[in-house]
This record gives structure tokens, sequence and C-alpha cells, in this order.
């Protein structure tokens, strides 16, 4: 397996997974309203996105992945899908194994969302989390509610493997509408806040360009400042491939860690997640606990994950606004204006 890592203001290191094991995978059909070109309003949910999007575990044990309502606006949009890279019959496990290194709860919950992508939407992470009370975002982040609060740095540690994938190409200017959506646009009027209001809730304020799914096993580990800083800067100047196994296995057990959170499987699937608490756990002197950091090197432990894990949450998701649909240079211009102050009065006011 490959290890390639970058250092910036934080610092992320991610493994590649690809085992060269031939075993041919099948991705499962989503049974849903998820697809490319389908628009979405997020104000409807914004704040509680998880609501409607299966992004971390929850209490239900329906099998849905995605479930807020969609608007098909765009025509002969399938056209403008992408084909999916095709895979080899040699890749196992396709998916991405990484760590970040969190400054603070605010880069904690922004790193769990990296993925997530709202064009004109500063912290997108908001969307989903803004509505989270204290006890909520410690459960689904798998740590006592203690360390949601005070002067704590994190470190993310995730393995997902994709089962789905689908994206857009750039949708073009000129692209038609549904003629019910013609109708609706020619019904807007420049300065009028109310008529772009309207159409909004109607028709939605995003389109779904790309999306991932599949499923996750995710792990958060809790320090103090200082030690994260100590463990921080020597990942930064060597590399994780550069540090001894045992020092890595160190940083992230009881002797440095403040707090190690539970295993937690993005879908809340019981079966993985017992699957992960007996064959991911690891014995350190006087402490037993689960570690994700077990996964890598373990060849075998990754074959089995891989049957585990299937197509069960979104991992990925990338909307742009319906700017394409506004035909009209000024009203597309004030489409843009009026999403862009919602936008705003959303992010700061929840």
């Amino acid at each position: 397996m490959g290890l390639h890592g970058w250092c910036s203001e934080r610092v992320m290191v991610r493994w590649a997974l690809v085992l060269l094991v031939a075993v041919a995978c099948h991705a499962a059909t989503l049974d849903s309203e998820l697809g490319v070109g389908k628009s979405i309003n997020i104000f409807m949910r914004y704040g509680y996105l998880s609501i409607c999007m299966r992004v971390v575990p929850r209490n239900d044990t329906d099998g849905w992945v995605f479930r807020e309502p969609t608007v098909n606006v765009f025509k002969d949009v399938d056209q403008l899908v992408l084909a999916p890279k095709p895979r080899t019959a040699k890749t196992l496990f396709d998916g991405d194994f990484h760590m970040e290194f969190c400054d603070n709860l605010k880069q904690l919950l922004q790193a769990y969302f990296r993925d997530f992508s709202f064009e004109r939407l500063e912290r997108p992470w908001r969307a989903f989390t803004a509505g989270w009370p204290t006890d909520i975002m410690a459960r689904n982040l798998g740590i006592n509610s203690s360390f949601i609060t005070g002067d704590h740095c994190y470190v993310l540690v995730r393995v997902s493997r994709f089962r789905e994938t689908a994206k857009l190409k750039e949708i073009p200017s000129d692209i038609s509408v549904e003629d019910v959506v013609y109708e609706a646009i020619d019904e807007t009027n420049v300065g009028d806040t109310v008529s772009i209001a309207d159409f909004i809730r109607k028709y939605g304020s995003h389109y779904i360009a790309s999306y991932v799914t599949g499923n996750s096993l995710y792990q958060v580990f809790v320090f103090s400042r200082g030690v994260y800083s100590r463990i921080r800067e020597r990942v930064k100047s060597k590399g994780v491939g550069s540090i001894p196994p045992a020092d890595i296995d160190n940083y992230f057990s009881p002797l440095y860690a403040e707090h190690i959170g539970a295993v937690k499987v993005a879908s809340g699937n019981k079966t993985v997640e017992s699957w992960a608490m007996k064959k991911l756990r690891v014995h350190y002197y006087i402490f037993s606990y689960p570690s994700l950091l077990k996964l890598h090197g373990e060849p075998a432990l990754l074959r089995n994950l891989d049957t585990l894990l299937g197509n069960e949450a979104l991992l990925q998701l990338e909307l742009k606004t319906l700017s394409p649909a506004f035909k009209d240079v000024k009203k597309k211009k004030w489409f843009e204006e009026v999403i862009d102050n919602y936008l705003k009065l959303w992010e700061s006011n929840m």
C-alpha cells in the first residue's frame, strides 16, 4: 500500500487503499431520490441535513441513504453524466484511509465534512451540524460530551469504502429546462426577492453535481494541546512513513491521548460496529480499546471489511446553484445575489 500526505495549516495523512486481489465487486443501486442533475432546496433543512442524508449513525433501522425531496429541472441531463472510472479486477478495496489533525472542534467538524461542497456556501459543514446540540454532536463523533467544550485538539481517523459514484459534466449555459421550470423563471422579476424565494421553495436552490455513496468507519482521538502539538509537528516534519509503527501506536494510545473515541460506522450498521469492536481491539499494557489504526498494513482485515462496508451512507456530495437554469443574464445575476444573501443569513443566524 502506498502512503502519501501533505502538511499545511492542518495536517492530513492519507493512505491509498488498493489491495491487489483478484476479486470482482459489484456496486449496488440505490433506491432513493439521489441522482445527479436533480435539484434540492438546502434551506428547507439547513443545519439539520443529517435528517435526510445518512452521513452519521442514526437510531432508525430503515435502509435509506438519501431522502431529501428532489426535482427534475434540466432536460436531457443524462447526456451529461460522466462515465465512472473502470475498476480493475485486481482492486478489492476501492476507498480511502486518512487521518486529519484538527486544532479545535470547528476544524474537526470541517474535517468530517471535507468532501461535501455546496456552491456559494463558505461552511457547508454547518448545513449538517448547526442544529446539533452538544449531546448529539458528541454521540455523532463518538466521544464523551465533556470533550466537546473546553480547550481540546483532535485527530480524525477514517476509512471509507466507495461503492457508487456519479458525476455530471459542467452544465452548458444553453441547456434546456423543464417547461414548468421555464414558466416559473419567467414569473420571477429582477429586484423582487419574493419571486426568487418562491422559485427556490418550489424548484430548489442547488442541483446535485456529483456524489459518492458507500460506507465508512471513523474514530476521533482527543489530545491536550501540548501533546497534540508535539505529535503534529513530528508528523509534519517526518511524515508518518518515517515514524516507527511502535511510536504511532503510542501516540494514539491512552498514554498520550486524553480520550479515545468509539469506532463509529457512518451508516450505523451494528454488524460492522461489532466487527470493529472485536477485530480492531488493541491491548496496550493494562488498556484494551478498539483502534482504526490497526487496519493500516493489515490486508486480511481490509479484505474482511470490504465485504462488510456496503452501499449504506453518503460519503461525498457536490451541490451547485441552479444558475444555469436562468437564461436571462439579469435574472441569473439577481438569482445569485438572492442566494448569496440567504446563505450568509443562514450561516450567521444558525
